[in-house]
């Protein structure tokens, strides 16, 4: 017998978002490429965190979080989509939005079930489908506006199809579905009696006066749907991984059976500075949030159309696609690095969130960075033209 890797370790390969951040730490750039966000953590949060320290919550929580912050997150969700989960039967505390994922997809996808992913996608979306053996199936938005029809979701069903994900507002584009695109996507997970996963770890990311419509609050889709969220972004703890998954209690159960598996739990005292910031936070800061971000948004897509990239203008999150066809190369890669190399600000290539070489033509930057830092960037970007 000859020693050899299993046979799913190829569809957890290192991401080109992480190979990006090594060239620019390689080089000394300013990493836009990983979704870190070093903008400052709120005080409340980082002050629950100090007391849970030095009072003892150090020690291993309930497979499911915390009491006080499942709690914390029932009351949030009431609180911005009217949703009403029960806190000890609904709410699975995970290590970070893409555990909680993972979790989810191990306890209700069989292997060689289908699941449709919109495109451009997340490739964590990806490798989680593929480390449970699912089969990601794709259907390709159309730019710039990323649009979609019931024609194309259906296009798509097989006997196979067990679920969809749908990630808004959505990474790499900053798509924000609307509430008519999720009624369609509603109707067609009832009709064909699917899972609908869904990603809203930047549902406070808004821009233009847009409004997160979080998918389970829909009627009659709260029994089938796994909402995905988290802290990391929201807080700019992207370090700490504490998400969640709001499911019906049916699922959460053996949602949290792997969680205790894979993870045991999130980090304690981590999960009570969360806690402790849901809490206290007011809608004040979360309104801020998205004015914020839109200022940043608006000035770097600015610097992008005068450095020749075209940028698809996102509606939510904190990413922007550029189109970068006129600068030297032929593949997406080949061309960020020569982003890099001229001016030493580090984007994604387009190549990682889209499928057959499709993406080429693109690059994904993230401009959740503080102001100087972002500033700076705008300003290296300049060299382009």
């Amino acid at each position: 017998m000859t020693l050899s890797l299993s046979d799913r370790h190829g569809c957890v390969l290192q991401s080109e978002i992480r190979n990006m951040s090594i060239e620019c730490a390689r080089t000394g750039g300013i990493n836009l490429s990983q979704g870190v966000c070093d903008t400052p953590v709120p005080a409340s949060v980082l002050q629950g965190a100090r007391d849970a320290l030095t009072t003892g919550i150090n020690t291993y929580t309930h497979y499911a979080g915390l009491p006080e912050l499942r709690r914390a997150i029932a009351l949030k969700q009431n609180r911005f989509s009217g949703m009403n989960p029960d806190p000890q039967k609904e709410i699975i505390v995970s290590a970070g939005a893409t555990g909680a994922l993972y979790c989810a997809f191990q306890a209700l996808l069989n292997p060689g079930d289908e699941v449709i992913v919109f495109e451009p996608f997340y490739g964590y979306h990806i490798s989680t489908l593929q480390a449970a053996e699912a089969v990601p199936v794709y259907l390709s938005l159309k730019a710039p506006d990323w649009s979609f029809s019931e024609h194309d979701l259906e296009s798509l069903v097989t006997p196979r199809t067990r679920g969809i994900i749908v990630n808004t507002p959505a990474n790499p584009s900053g798509k924000v579905f609307s509430l008519a695109e999720l009624e369609l996507v509603a109707a067609f997970a009832e009709r064909h009696d699917l899972f609908v996963f869904t990603d809203e770890i930047y549902e406070h990311f808004l821009y233009g006066g847009l409004r997160h419509h979080s998918f389970a609050s829909l009627p009659g889709m709260q029994s089938r749907t796994i909402t995905v969220s988290g802290v990391s972004k929201t807080f700019s703890v992207t370090g700490w991984r504490i998400g969640y998954v709001i499911a019906d209690a049916k699922w959460a159960q053996a949602i949290g059976y792997f969680n205790d598996l894979i993870y045991v739990c999130a980090p304690a005292p981590l999960q009570a500075g969360v806690a402790k910031g849901l809490l206290e936070l007011g809608d004040e800061y979360y309104r801020m949030l998205s004015i914020e971000y839109q200022a940043k948004r608006d000035r770097f897509c600015e610097a992008l159309s005068l450095a020749g990239l075209y940028p698809f203008i996102p509606d939510g999150a904190y990413y922007v696609l550029a189109d970068v066809s006129r600068l030297p190369g032929t593949t997406s890669k080949e061309r960020a690095m020569h982003i890099l190399r001229t001016t030493g600000v580090a984007a994604v290539p387009g190549s990682a969130f889209f499928q057959n070489y499709a993406g080429e033509d693109v690059v994904r930057f993230c401009f959740a960075k503080e102001d100087s830092v972002l500033k700076e960037a705008c300003q290296r970007l300049k060299k382009l033209r």
